[in-house]
């Protein structure tokens, strides 16, 4: 398995976890857009930072090939999969009571 197949398998886990196990529908809102919308450009520049220095290297052989800020396009979608899957959780666990408490 490459890392464009986990990428891939990773969005469509949590896009089933999202809609399917915890039901927060998360996808369906516009909070969570804007959310991201945030998170994106720190994943960009983390991205860059680490593949531009080589401290994180990829085979050429697991890669489609196409970059963004110096990172492969997986990079992206295992990012979107981590945030969804972390704020899904978030929400569920909120709405369960499970949060922190003071």
């Amino acid at each position: 398995m490459i890392y464009t197949d986990i990428a891939l398998g990773g969005v469509i886990v949590a896009v089933l976890f999202d809609l399917y196990v915890v039901r927060t529908s998360l996808l369906t809102k516009s909070v969570f857009w804007t959310s991201y919308a945030i998170i994106l450009p720190f994943q960009l520049i983390t991205n860059w930072w680490l593949t531009s220095r080589n401290i994180v290297m990829y085979s050429p052989d697991a890669i489609i090939g196409r970059r963004i800020c110096s990172a492969p396009v997986e990079d992206l979608l295992f990012g979107f999969a981590l945030v969804l899957s972390v704020m899904s959780l978030w929400v569920y666990w909120g709405r369960k009571g499970l949060g922190p408490k003071n």
